[in-house]
């Protein structure tokens, strides 16, 4: 993380800093740039953002990716200015700050599995008093585990902050953590190299977005066509994963992406989007007015909006606008 980024996450700046970019098909590539703030690491679950943004690349965008510690701090550098995009679910930050950043695009939605060492927890009740892992504060893992324990009457001791569905798995298969939460692949993982050492607790009634898209409001406007390149791409990669999870693989290779991943993890890229599609964690039209509604009943429930969800206005926290314009050229399914 870069100095500037380190002064930002401990002082929690919030100025505005908008950039004009010309863009359109063809852009060249000094004119069309897009800085994004992400608060994970580049993995196995975000492969279907990193194809989208190659071609995205392909159009003539320039597109610098950061991978940030925490979700919060990936919002602030949006908010602060030293990033144009976001990828979160930035609702607390919109509501509470007032933040002039607005989501505009759905990548996916909450599809992750808490899982325990039954050598210490074997159901949710036996949580209470205990410490559990989740990926960032504000990120969707967190208002999970908070909705959970709403449900089930606990409290945890403690809720600690491991960036990284496959570090935590990781950190589960060798004891540093007892309870946490992953995603398809890494869950597989868990299971398959600890046996009958772990289990998946339920986790029913959870269906919200995870990774959306969000930009200040000055930077939507002025860049509009730089952003409407971004989101055909990421339609039309999101719409090609849902007709063939299969095509991943090969467009992994053919961008050359996450070349370091380990044989193990790599080996799990095929079933982890064959899962999430039947899953129906992608939306074929990134999101929209239902989606966000549902939205606001989960991060309700877990506690980060504020207010009857039914008062919501939907304005407020998304601009359809960018996306609408690209489904008009591109088609709804």
């Amino acid at each position: 993380m870069t100095a500037p980024l380190r002064r930002l996450a401990s002082l929690g700046a919030a100025l505005v800093l908008a950039f004009g970019i010309a863009a359109a098909n063809g852009v060249s590539a000094a004119e069309g740039k897009i800085r994004i703030a992400l608060g994970d690491i580049e993995s196995v679950e975000l492969l279907h953002f990193l194809i989208a943004l190659e071609r995205a690349r392909e159009k003539g965008i320039d597109i610098e990716v950061s991978s940030l510690k925490e979700e919060d701090i990936a919002a602030q550098a949006v908010v602060s200015g030293e990033a144009d995009v976001g990828v979160g679910t930035p609702y607390a930050l919109v509501q509470k700050v007032k933040a002039p950043i607005r989501m505009f695009f759905q990548m996916s939605a909450l599809r992750f599995y808490p899982v325990v060492n039954t050598e210490f927890y074997k159901e949710w009740k036996d949580l209470d008093g205990q410490e559990i892992a989740v990926h960032s504060r504000g990120s969707g893992t967190e208002a999970i585990v908070k909705l959970m324990a709403q449900r089930h009457g606990i409290e945890f001791s403690n809720i600690s902050y491991v960036p990284g569905s496959e570090v935590r798995a990781g950190a589960m298969l060798q004891g540093t953590i007892k309870a946490t939460i992953v995603d398809a692949a890494n869950r597989r993982l868990i299971m398959e190299k600890g046996g009958e050492k772990f289990a998946v607790l339920p986790m029913e009634g959870v269906d919200a977005s995870d990774e959306v898209l969000y930009a200040n409001t000055e930077f939507l406007a002025a860049n509009a066509e730089a952003v409407d390149v971004l989101i055909e791409a990421l339609l039309t990669t999101l719409r090609e994963i849902n007709a063939n999870p299969a095509a991943v693989v090969d467009l992994r290779e053919k961008y050359n992406l996450l070349p370091e991943l380990p044989a193990d993890l790599e080996a799990e890229i095929g079933p982890y989007y064959e899962e999430a599609v039947a899953a129906k964690a992608f939306s074929l039209n990134g999101g929209g007015e239902e989606a966000v509604k549902t939205d606001f009943e989960f991060y309700g429930l877990a506690g980060q909006l504020e207010g009857d969800p039914a008062s919501l206005k939907v304005e407020d926290f998304w601009d359809f606008g960018p996306l609408n314009k690209a489904l008009d050229r591109v088609g709804r399914v």
